[in-house]
């Protein structure tokens, strides 16, 4: 249940010489999703000379989206303008631990959003750590909507990991899942057409570009039908250890996504390339996605989709997965579910099936979780 704090201030308007009155309000939030999980594979890292494990069952969280808490606030200052904030971190509820941050294994409270901002008829304008746009509109263009258990989330990262990402942190070599020191703007919509456009100072002394994130969404969204298209550009993502940031273009990634609804049947499809624009022989990925989707009626829903990795390099590796999954909602804030992967990795691909358990390397997986997310 959430809980409310509404209170009364008033805002001095001096152009105007005169007083009104501000609606306030403050709003914590939560939702706990965790289950139980069989993976038919294992390994240590998303190393891919890691050897196989063997079975893993596990007590596993977030089969749907994260467990996390936070809070958000919104403050009417009349005029059609609002000031907002919001904070929110993830959580593993199997041990209690936060989830992580940009810094390699290292957690943070407010790991996923910790932001101001301000939205009139201008637009919306948020200030601080975010999740990124590029994020939200590929989980908005794919029918297991971006989950972490056998989506384009899983996928994208299975990119992230055949670029070198280690997995300890969320600072990612291709594309973003959250963006730190972020400025974003958003458009109203006109038309069903609104735009974003995002700007991540990377306040590294003597270099402008050092550290510093870029990116820009547009998007479509009316008659049963939702496209993005996304670019996004990165300096110094995913550093060595110890690093000094020099301002190197190294993270750039494209993304064309399209979601269909007609009545209760869905269909997504979607194309994206990342690649390392100063070493593009070495890292440039495609992925290709498509998804199916019906709701049977307002509580119970599947979904299903196939998402696949190729390394424009080295045809050698590639990767396929295959997901699908039902829900059922008992309450407006209990949903219960089951859902079952299986990935194909060839050469150095090590996609995985849920986040952040890695497969072994070389080989086919399955894996299957039954779990509950619950709303407060």
């Amino acid at each position: 249940m959430k809980s409310k704090w509404k209170g009364m201030g008033l805002a001095a308007l001096a152009a105007a010489g005169g007083t009104a009155h501000a609606q306030s309000s403050v709003t914590l939030y939560g939702v706990v999703d965790a289950g139980l999980m069989y993976q038919s594979t294992s390994a240590a890292s998303f190393n891919p000379a890691s050897r196989n494990l063997g079975k893993l069952y596990r007590f596993k969280d977030a089969g749907i989206y994260s467990s996390n808490f936070g809070m958000t606030g919104t403050e009417d200052i009349g005029g059609g303008y609002r000031v907002n904030f919001k904070l929110q971190g993830s959580f593993d509820p199997g041990n209690g631990r936060a989830g992580l941050s940009d810094t390699p294994g290292v957690s943070g409270e407010f790991n996923q959003v910790a932001s101001v901002g301000v939205s009139g008829p201008f637009g919306t304008v948020n200030l601080g750590r975010q999740i990124a746009p590029i994020a939200i509109a590929m989980g908005e263009t794919d029918v297991r909507g971006g989950r972490w258990f056998g989506s384009i989330l899983t996928s994208w990262l299975g990119m992230n990991q055949a670029a070198g990402w280690p997995g300890t942190s969320t600072n990612g070599a291709l594309g973003a899942l959250y963006d730190s020191n972020a400025i974003i703007y958003e458009s109203p919509s006109f038309g069903g057409v609104k735009g974003l456009l995002e700007y991540a100072p990377g306040g590294v002394a003597g270099s402008f570009q050092g550290n510093t994130r870029e990116s820009a969404v547009l998007k479509y969204s009316g008659y049963g039908l939702r496209l993005s298209a996304v670019y996004y550009n990165g300096h110094d993502t995913n550093p060595a250890p110890n690093a000094v940031p020099t301002g190197f273009a190294n993270n750039r990634m494209f993304y064309l996504g399209a979601l269909y609804t007609l009545h209760d049947f869905s269909v997504s499809a979607s194309y994206s390339n990342g690649k390392n624009p100063g070493r593009s022989n070495q890292v440039n990925i495609d992925m290709f996605t498509a998804g199916i989707g019906y709701l049977f009626t307002p509580a119970f829903r599947v979904t299903s989709g196939v998402y696949y990795l190729k390394d424009r390099n080295n045809s050698a590796n590639k990767s396929t997965e295959v997901a699908a999954g039902a829900e059922y909602s008992l309450s407006k804030a209990t949903i219960v579910y089951g859902e079952v992967g299986h990935v194909n990795n060839k050469g150095t691909m090590t996609q995985t099936i849920a986040y952040g358990q890695p497969v072994a390397p070389r080989m086919a997986t399955t894996a299957v979780m039954f779990g509950v997310r619950h709303l407060f």
